[in-house]
């Protein structure tokens, strides 16, 4: 089945490729989260619609264009995140006729993956740098890789790592930011299928001495954001051997512009996963010297009413109060909302906390 593809006029589509087209991120409720371990069950709780395959992919580099063969190479993949955590999971499923990854070379099969999470657009690698004086060196450890993030995986990745990063900052592979599993059963220059499973954490700043000045994107219901892939199809060592480059975006340079990616949806939870009315709320210190709180409503569902047990002995009826304690302490504090669906009520106990 075809994923679903809506036409969309937002502006921060205007600086991606195949303007018009929105992919979705299907969120995986807190308690399913996908169990890296190149399996495809944790998946099938993600509507049909959610999967990309080779009819969304040109081929831009031998001039196939959408002239596929699925008994050449047939390619599925899904992408999915949980909200609270700043990761991308994706599940790669692929059949092909020559699978090339036993020699330690860089031209193997390989899924290549670009992300670009704030939408700062624009050049991700040196070679592409605005600023073509600046030494190479300097363009490589400053800009590659840093706004926006090139994984080159192997499929499949015996003895070595799973992925080259095309940029500065090979940490950004390994845990805590990045985990991958394969699952498959045959031998390179053999014929099967793959499975893929891994996650990644985007980054709108990732410097090359390591995370601790990185800035990870936060993943947030409803954003869009950028990102593409390509699939890099050989059939062994030499030129005549390179099958296509079939990418999402249509646009070869993908790969090191953040421009040419494609927009992608974080999505909400699937109506199956949600109660028709749920209490949730959030909270923030305004002013500790004056011990003033605000208070964020996070409810979801049709809510015709709010009320709000501060633990001090006031309370409010407004959606987003904002409340001053008379006194320091660690209070239990209460959201109960109404609405046609019935009542809900979500409580923090002892989180507020003035002095």
């Amino acid at each position: 089945m075809r994923p679903l593809i809506s036409v969309c006029l937002a502006l921060p589509l205007l600086a991606l490729e195949r303007p018009g087209v929105e992919f979705k991120i299907f969120q995986f409720p807190a308690d399913r989260i996908p169990t890296i371990d190149g399996q495809t069950k944790d998946w099938d709780i993600a509507p049909a619609s959610y999967a990309i395959g080779m009819d969304q992919l040109k081929e831009t580099v031998k001039g196939l264009g959408f002239k596929y063969d699925k008994t050449d190479l047939d390619v599925r993949v899904r992408v999915g995140w949980v909200r609270g955590l700043n990761r991308l999971y994706f599940l790669y499923e692929a059949s092909d006729n020559y699978w090339d990854f036993e020699p330690a070379r860089r031209n193997n099969d390989i899924f290549e993956v670009v992300v670009d999470g704030d939408l700062s657009g624009g050049p991700l690698i040196s070679a592409m740098h605005p600023f073509s004086t600046m030494d190479k060196g300097d363009a490589f450890f400053s800009f590659h890789g840093v706004h926006a993030q090139n994984y080159h995986i192997f499929t499949p990745a015996p003895n070595r790592d799973w992925a080259m990063i095309w940029g500065s900052q090979s940490w950004i592979k390994h845990l805590p930011y990045a985990n991958a599993a394969y699952s498959y059963n045959f031998k390179h220059g053999q014929s099967g299928r793959l499975v893929l499973e891994f996650w990644i954490t985007p980054f709108d700043y990732a410097p090359f001495d390591g995370p601790a000045r990185a800035v990870e994107t936060k993943l947030e219901e409803n954003k869009l954001i950028g990102l593409s892939w390509a699939v890099l199809d050989y059939d062994g060592p030499n030129e005549s051997d390179y099958r296509g480059f079939w990418n999402l975006s249509h646009k070869t340079t993908m790969y090191g512009n953040a421009s040419d990616l494609v927009a992608f949806r974080l999505m909400p939870p699937d109506p199956r996963f949600r109660k028709p009315l749920e209490a949730h709320w959030s909270f923030q210190i305004v002013d500790m010297s004056r011990r003033l709180v605000g208070f964020r409503d996070e409810s979801h569902g049709q809510i015709t009413a709010w009320r709000w047990d501060f633990g001090d002995g006031l309370s409010s009826t407004d959606q987003h109060p904002i409340h001053r304690y008379e006194k320091p302490g660690e209070y239990v504090v209460r959201l109960s909302v109404e609405g046609p669906a019935g009542k809900s009520d979500w409580t923090k106990v002892r989180d507020v906390a003035v002095r």
